[in-house]
């Protein structure tokens, strides 16, 4: 039991969960089945038991609301205004990730009735003060494609230096020189080849490479 002097604000954690899906950026959403705003899409989360560390409340609330475990997370800010939340008075820590859709098999738990992925470009409306959260995710995806690893993220078990770059295309929406690219991407360090080839349709065989730590997000400069 708790007893304080002056009344103190809850805790939630909000999850933005980004994947690939033919070749566009996708959020991933949940449907809610409780007030407020029930029934409508929202970011996975949750409130943060008194027990458990931030990063723990957001894996355990993305666990139990789409099936979801074993992601990296990382901290994106924290969003405060007084009357966000319209039960009381609720901070929120927001956390995104990014995903290989190929490993994703969503499942809708809890206080969720659906987990689906949505087109950035096709979003329903979002509960909360969602939006602001989601732009601020995708500003800072942006942002740390130039100086991380992070777009590696979205890249399944093994790849093709040509998949690899067409992640970087969608994101960015825009070409990127085929020459260059590699280039660039091989003198990272951060991939190796599997000795194994992939050949489509009458194409030459490309070589397939994977990540040497998926775990990581390595900083560049």
């Amino acid at each position: 039991m708790y007893s304080y002097k002056h009344p103190h604000p809850s805790v939630t954690t909000d999850i933005v969960i980004f994947t690939l899906r033919e070749e566009k950026l996708n959020l991933l959403l949940i449907k809610r089945a409780v007030e407020p705003f029930k029934g409508q899409w929202a970011l996975p989360g949750g409130f943060v038991r008194m027990d458990e560390d931030l990063d723990s409340g957001a894996r355990r609330e993305l666990q139990e609301e789409t099936g979801i475990s074993g992601v990296f997370l990382e901290q994106l800010y924290t969003f405060g205004a007084v009357e966000r939340d319209p039960r009381e008075r609720v901070i929120t820590v927001a956390y995104y990730a990014l995903v290989p859709s190929d490993k994703i098999v969503l499942k809708a738990t809890t206080d969720a009735v659906d987990a689906k992925w949505f087109a950035l470009d096709d979003l329903p409306p979002l509960a909360f003060d969602h939006p602001e959260i989601l732009n601020m995710a995708r500003q800072r995806l942006l942002a740390k494609l130039d100086y991380s690893t992070i777009a590696f993220q979205f890249m399944p078990e093994t790849f093709t230096l040509t998949e690899l770059q067409r992640v970087y295309e969608s994101i960015l929406q825009e070409e990127m020189d085929k020459r260059n690219f590699r280039k660039w991407a091989l003198a990272l360090e951060q991939i190796e080849e599997t000795g194994e080839m992939r050949r489509k349709s009458a194409s030459r065989p490309a070589k397939l490479y994977r990540i040497k730590d998926h775990t990581k997000v390595e900083i560049l400069k």
